[in-house]
């Protein structure tokens, strides 16, 4: 198992990656890792992404109490404690304002309809969740019902937050979301989609079985299949 100083290391290199690819600016974004012990590492406030040290991060408690560092836990805390309660099984997380994936947030437009074989075979789909206050429990409440069933969520007007089995994992997938709304822009401004079909997205959620294994594959989000024109 990664120890404590290992899972810090990660944070600052991942929270470098996403400053240099601008899926964050100035003091924007958060990530944490859970550790053993019911305690959770997490990213300071009021600290670029891009800047941090390892001896940065915080250690808070699963009622988000600050048990060591010497900053201050940032203020979405109550996002990573929501995720890591209602998913016993994610162990990392990352929230970050990707340009593209981040406008589609603020003009209210998921990212649900099955245009990509990866996306669907990886994250089956990107709900969007109505507008919460940052930093209070709207947050929470509006992330709630989505957090069980999906991976990643889109919030409206504010961002993008994603989480998986390792940071690396969270961090990809926060990739992949931002790489499928690129691609879902340039089909809006062609002014044509062409989603992939009922029979095509049955074959990829058999694929997905085979290489996921029935029971993750089972609770991946199924995408929104496109009504048959008659």
């Amino acid at each position: 198992m990664p120890t404590e100083r290992k899972h810090r290391q990660e944070i600052v290199r991942y929270g470098r990656m996403l400053h240099e690819r601008c899926f964050v600016a100035a003091m924007d974004g958060n990530l944490s890792v859970r550790l053993k012990n019911d305690r959770i590492l997490v990213t300071p406030t009021c600290l670029s992404k891009g800047a941090m040290q390892p001896s940065d991060m915080v250690v808070v408690d699963v009622e988000g109490k600050r048990v060591s560092g010497r900053r201050n836990v940032t203020s979405e805390i109550g996002m990573h404690l929501l995720i890591y309660r209602l998913r016993p099984d994610i162990q990392a997380i990352v929230h970050a304002h990707p340009p593209t994936a981040t406008g589609f947030a603020a003009a209210g437009v998921a990212l649900t309809e099955p245009l990509v074989c990866e996306v669907v075979m990886g994250l089956g789909c990107i709900p969007l969740a109505r507008y919460g206050t940052p930093g209070t429990s709207e947050l929470t409440q509006t992330l709630e019902p989505y957090v069980p069933e999906y991976d990643a969520i889109l919030m409206s007007n504010h961002g993008v937050v994603t989480y998986g089995d390792t940071l690396e994992h969270a961090y990809m997938k926060m990739e992949t979301v931002e790489h499928f709304a690129e691609i879902a822009l340039v089909t809006h401004l062609l002014g044509r989609q062409q989603p992939l079909k009922e029979v095509e997205i049955e074959k990829l959620l058999t694929a997905r079985t085979k290489y996921f294994g029935a029971k993750i594959a089972a609770s991946m989000p199924l995408p929104q299949v496109p009504e048959k024109v008659t």
